[in-house]
């Protein structure tokens, strides 16, 4: 069954609302979702294609890079922003796992210590 902008928004908030201190606001007419004031995702769109868009070490972006669901995002792609395709098949336990590196990488150190203790 493809991937709607609905269903991936749902599934985004079940993940992204669960970790500490997280809330999701517009930006630029777009669901995004911050670990206190800083941004972790976004369902975004560029150039039609309709994506999740997440931060990740840049080693790690440039293996993703290999993939053909993934492409830099046009802003901050050399800070390790990345972007994967909804129109293409993805599994959710990928999704999640990408989102929380970019939640690690964003969170202040309370945070990580508040999920440290949820995760054992």
């Amino acid at each position: 069954m493809p991937k709607t902008k609905e269903t991936v928004l749902k599934k985004l908030r079940q993940t992204c609302l669960a970790w500490p201190e997280t809330h999701e606001v517009l930006t630029f007419g777009n669901p995004t979702f911050q670990a206190g004031k800083k941004t972790f995702a976004v369902l975004d769109e560029y150039r039609g294609e309709r994506c999740i868009c997440f931060k990740v070490k840049l080693p790690l972006q440039q293996l993703l890079l290999g993939d053909s669901r993934f492409f830099k995002s046009p802003y901050g792609a050399s800070k390790g922003w990345t972007c994967m395709k909804i129109s293409q098949p993805f599994k959710w336990s990928e999704v999640q796992e990408l989102l929380l590196e970019s939640y690690r990488l964003v969170a202040l150190k309370r945070m990580l210590t508040s999920l440290a203790a949820t995760e054992s």
